[in-house]
Order: C-alpha cells, then sequence, then structure tokens
C-alpha cells in the first residue's frame, strides 16, 4: 500500500466522524475496510456462509443507525464492529432456537445450476467450522470470545478488551488459559482444524 494514497491515509476516526456528519461514502469505506473481517468472525461463530452475510449486513445496519456512539480503539472500529456483531450472533441464535420448531414445514429449496466446486468448498469450509466450533465449545465462554476474538479475527489484547468491555489484564490471562487448553485438547483433534488457531 502506499502512503501518500488518500484511501489509505484517512483513518478510521476520520471516515466515522465524516459517516456521523451524514456522508454515506465515508460509512461505505469503513464497511469496505471492515466487512471481510467482521463477515469471517460472524461466520466462524454460526458455521453457515449465506448467514453470515446476512447477519454482516445486520451489524453495519446497526453501526450505521448508532454511528454517534462508537468507540475506536488504536484509530480502528474494527473492535467496536465486532462487539456489535457478537450481539447480532446472539440474537440470532435465539430466533433460530424459536425458528427451529417450524422449520419442518417449510418447503425445500428450489433446485439451482449445477456448481458443485462451489458448493462443495462451501460444505467444506461449514464442516471444518462445525469442527472449530465442537472444539471451542469445550472451552468456557470467556476463553471462547478471546479465541474468537485474537486468533480468528486478528485483534490485539487491547482492542479484545474494549470490544468485550473486560480490563486488559483479564484478557491476557483468558488467552493464556485459552493457549493451554487449545493445546490439551488438540490431542483428540485433527492438527488441521486447529490451524487458524496457533
Amino acid at each position: 500500500m502506499n502512503a501518500d494514497d488518500p484511501e489509505v491515509a484517512v483513518g478510521d476516526e476520520e471516515l466515522w466522524r465524516r459517516g456521523a456528519d451524514g456522508e454515506p461514502e465515508a460509512f461505505g469505506d469503513l464497511f469496505d475496510r471492515h466487512a471481510t473481517a467482521v463477515y469471517n468472525f460472524v461466520f466462524r461463530r454460526i458455521g453457515s456462509w449465506s448467514d453470515a452475510e446476512d447477519l454482516t449486513s445486520l451489524v453495519f445496519l446497526h453501526a450505521w443507525r448508532r454511528r454517534g456512539e462508537v468507540v475506536l480503539v488504536h484509530d480502528s472500529a474494527l473492535p467496536w464492529l465486532l462487539r456489535t456483531a457478537d450481539f447480532v450472533v446472539r440474537n440470532e441464535r435465539r430466533r433460530q432456537r424459536f425458528r427451529w420448531l417450524n422449520l419442518h414445514r417449510q418447503a425445500p429449496a428450489t433446485d439451482e445450476p449445477d456448481h458443485a466446486d462451489r458448493v462443495a468448498a462451501r460444505i467444506d469450509d461449514e464442516r471444518d467450522a462445525r469442527r472449530l466450533r465442537e472444539l471451542l465449545r469445550r472451552l468456557p465462554r470467556h476463553e471462547q470470545e478471546i479465541v474468537e476474538l485474537c486468533f480468528w479475527s486478528g485483534l490485539d489484547a487491547q482492542s479484545a478488551a474494549v470490544a468485550l468491555d473486560v480490563p486488559l489484564g483479564t484478557v491476557k490471562s483468558r488467552l493464556a488459559r485459552a493457549r493451554k487448553r487449545l493445546r490439551d485438547l488438540s490431542v483428540a483433534v485433527p492438527s488441521e482444524s486447529l490451524e487458524n488457531l496457533s
């Protein structure tokens, strides 16, 4: 990236200020900058590509509606967006539990054109995500959050502390315990499933 490039020079704080002042293009730039990270975070939590797309849109809709209340860390909106994504995912899980009772009544999905390679790749990704979620479910919830934020989403400890609204020392101790538990659990889990957690 070129440091003289105006797109690179403008930080999240400036873009967010412009967005809050009613400049939708600035918010669009923020979306372009962070949508992939939010999408990946959501996908790893729910394991469904299509649901992750919908929920990522909800995260940014919520961010737009509350753009005047955002707290940035290191000139980055990502911790706040991931915290918002966590709330959106939790709400979606509650809705899914309710919808589960009615799923058997719905008609099957219509046939789509044969996209075998793409479909196979998605199935593999979703299967890997399920395996990782099963591994994470063996950790206490507060350690799961640390893995999701620090290992998967690439936040540093300070940004994770803001996203979780806990002290920095708490994040560091949870991170150390999560690493140890994952090392202990990895004996029973195929190593390729853990490659994103190391």
